[in-house]
């Protein structure tokens, strides 16, 4: 699957649309800046993915800082039969610089 922009998703989040969000940084991190989603760090990941099998068959959209990790996270997942992932390109520092006030 394709991986998505901060623009399409932040598009996609103010049309209200339901969105499988994934935030794979560090508790930390996510309680500095986070756009509502859920935290699994990419560490937990191994130990939580089961969380995340009822939307094996639905979009999820991985995210972290600079979209390095959440890459790993993808592909972590897309191992695991997950089938329609997608990496948020630039992570939240090509958010914050689109969309400085949140």
């Amino acid at each position: 699957m394709e991986d998505i922009t901060v623009q399409e998703l932040h598009s996609r989040m103010q049309a209200g649309e339901k969105i499988n969000l994934i935030d794979v940084r560090e508790p930390h991190e996510y309680e500095e800046f986070n756009i509502g989603a859920t935290l699994i760090p990419l560490g937990d990941l191994p130990s939580r993915y089961e969380e995340l099998n009822a939307l094996k068959n639905e979009e999820i959209i991985v995210h972290c800082r600079s979209g390095a990790r959440s890459g790993n996270a993808k592909l972590f997942l897309a191992d695991l039969g997950f089938e329609n992932v997608r990496n948020l390109l630039g992570g939240m520092l090509a958010w914050k610089d689109q969309f400085p006030n949140g």
